[in-house]
């Protein structure tokens, strides 16, 4: 059976980071979206103030409204997890299967600042003083991206927009009552706000969990086995 899976990127990231594993599912007959996100990757030359997750959430749901996507395997990887949550709210009824990817999994009133590191809050702050539109990439060695892809996914890792990080999520809870929901934990990548969202949806019956013993950017380090667990939890 053919699937269509949306796979939405995290911050600094564009569509470009899902490349292999889109390659995987399509050489299987699946369908797949792997949108960039306004203001970053080929979409750079957008990058304005203002753009914020409401913004984001606004590239996903129009995708799935003009291309007419139903039952779609929606997948957000890190900052991703606030855009997938906030796709849910407006578009729950084209989602089949919801998985956050090594992922922040807000609750209302949420912002990325409030769930990411000390490091990038420091970022965020510095920026804003100096008035940039955007927060400085993190290099790929932080994320544990393996060896001979750290300078391939620094060369395309781009300032990601302040608003992304600093705007409040407002939630109903729609992102719980899509019935197939995922987490896959990146084994090898310490992130104390990942490790939280991973044992608050551990203790839920209604979500499925994965460990993959990789880096941060799983779908450049596992494409493979990335490729495995989405066609499973499909």
């Amino acid at each position: 059976m053919a699937h269509t899976f949306v796979l939405v990127h995290g911050a600094w990231h564009g569509g470009w980071c899902w490349r292999r594993v889109s390659d995987l599912l399509e050489k299987q007959g699946h369908k797949v979206f792997a949108p960039t996100l306004t203001g970053l990757g080929e979409r750079t030359h957008l990058l304005r103030a203002g753009i914020n997750v409401s913004t984001h959430v606004t590239d996903i749901v129009n995708v799935l409204k003009w291309e007419g996507l139903a039952d779609v395997v929606l997948c957000g990887h890190s900052y991703g997890g606030l855009v997938v949550s906030g796709v849910a709210e407006q578009a729950a009824a084209a989602i089949g299967s919801i998985v956050f990817l090594d992922a922040f999994v807000p609750e209302n009133g949420d912002s990325m600042a409030a769930l990411t590191l000390q490091a990038v809050r420091d970022n965020l702050k510095i920026a804003t003083e100096r008035g940039d539109l955007g927060v400085p990439p993190r290099p790929a060695a932080a994320f544990l991206v393996n060896e001979k892809d750290q300078a391939w996914v620094d060369s395309l890792c781009v300032p990601q927009p302040i608003g992304t990080m600093t705007e409040a999520m407002a939630l109903t809870g729609a992102r719980e009552r899509i019935a197939k929901k995922s987490y896959i934990r990146a084994g090898a990548y310490p992130n104390p706000g990942f490790d939280t969202a991973y044992a608050r949806v551990k203790a839920a019956k209604s979500w499925r969990t994965y460990e993959v013993p990789c880096g941060h950017d799983v779908m450049v380090d596992m494409p493979e086995r990335l490729t495995e667990i989405l066609l499973e939890v499909a």
